[in-house]
């Protein structure tokens, strides 16, 4: 767990801040001379609350932001909280229903980070494992480019991700990596309901150590002339194709 105070900026995280864990909120800072309704509507939720809403000058918001863009609001909160390993792999003893489980090989930039996150808390995964090392961390950065989605996921960081994909196999889930030059293409392959998704770094893709623990690796089908996509891209587009395929079964279309 990581204590120390941080800030959160811009108005959608903000706002997900206060609806999912209000009791982190310490204080609420709002530019002065904004006339934007939505910031009218963070202060109302705010004193709802029972938090404190201070008016200061655009420019220590700059600051406190570092320079990004806030929006007109920051608000100051609670240190980063990492979620415990092993509360997951109870979890996933506990409970035989399908999962989705995305885990991160080595994203190094806050904003590739913040995108995957937001579109897997849209697609309904709630549990995203990352290594200790040699890895991008929540940051401000991070709670911003997920639009506030970092709020309500659980994210683990682990030291051994080689490690933790064999404790997920051993409560039953299947591991699949996203590949650039995978044989296989994506829209050809079932997957298990208990699914662990690997996501590679923006350069070099998923580490080889880590292919070798991949039950599967798939790549998406590209025509183009480009040879691969953003991480970010590439992860939304297999996290939606998943998600049509259960949209599809839960209509009674049954499986592909």
């Amino acid at each position: 767990m990581e204590d120390d105070p941080y800030i959160v900026f811009g108005l959608n995280p903000v706002l997900e801040k206060l609806k999912a864990s209000p009791t982190d909120v310490r204080e609420i800072l709002i530019g002065k001379g904004s006339e934007r309704p939505n910031l009218r509507s963070v202060e109302a939720i705010a004193r709802q609350l029972g938090l404190r809403v201070t008016y200061v000058e655009s420019g220590l918001l700059d600051r406190l932001a570092n320079r990004q863009r806030h929006q007109g609001v920051v608000a100051k909160v609670r240190g980063f909280s990492y979620s415990n390993f092993s509360d997951l792999l109870q979890h996933l003893s506990d409970s035989p229903n399908s999962q989705w489980i995305l885990l991160l090989d080595g994203l190094t930039d806050p904003r590739n980070f913040g995108a995957v996150l937001r579109t897997a808390e849209a697609v309904g995964i709630q549990h995203v494992l990352i290594p200790k090392d040699r890895s991008v961390g929540l940051s401000p950065i991070v709670v911003k480019a997920s639009a506030g989605a970092v709020h309500h996921l659980k994210i683990y960081k682990v030291t051994n991700l080689r490690r933790a994909i064999a404790a997920l196999k051993e409560r039953g889930l299947w591991i699949v990596g996203l590949h650039a030059r995978a044989e296989e293409n994506l829209y050809c392959r079932d997957f298990p309901d208990r699914l662990g998704i690997v996501l590679g770094s923006e350069g070099s893709g998923i580490r080889p150590l880590i292919q070798r623990e991949c039950d599967f690796l798939v790549g998406i089908p590209m025509l183009g002339k480009i040879g691969s996509l953003n991480v970010a891209v590439a992860g939304a587009v297999f996290l939606y194709e998943l998600l049509r395929r259960q949209v599809r079964i839960d209509n009674g279309e049954g499986k592909r």
